[in-house]
């Protein structure tokens, strides 16, 4: 199996919130099935809540995270999902990065680690959501 993070995952667990514990201990267990990654949406993402690069390095490397960045398969599909946000009213204007997101773990991993906020059952309902 090959789960993709979402940076509300990762920044639940950074930022020690309440639910952080039991978000790295599903993910611990993930990554002994499987393969952990996230795209370099989230990877900018957390970025902020480090001081340097090597320090957000290093946490990746000591979950078992690999970075593996967006594919045009993925990109596609988040233009694409955008478009028909758009069209349905959607008031932003610029791209969601939650769809570049779904779009690179619908594309590139088997399931996605979220804290749902909408977009993904809207938008990507056929991409599966590991959730606490």
């Amino acid at each position: 199996m090959k789960l993709a993070l979402d940076s509300s995952v990762l920044l639940t667990i950074i930022n020690g919130e309440s639910q952080g514990e039991s978000w790295l201990e599903l993910l611990i267990s993930a990554r002994r099935q499987g393969v952990l990654c996230l795209c370099e949406i989230v990877y900018a993402e957390i970025s902020p809540a480090f001081e340097t690069r090597d320090e957000l390095d290093g946490v990746l490397a000591r979950l078992g995270a690999r970075l593996e960045p967006l594919q045009s398969e993925a990109a596609w599909l988040a233009g694409k999902t955008f478009k028909e946000y758009r069209r349905m009213g959607g008031p932003r204007t610029f791209m969601i990065p939650d769809f570049l997101i779904s779009a690179h773990a619908r594309t590139q991993a088997d399931c996605l680690a979220a804290i749902d906020r909408g977009y993904l059952r809207s938008y990507f309902p056929d991409l599966e959501v590991l959730q606490l």
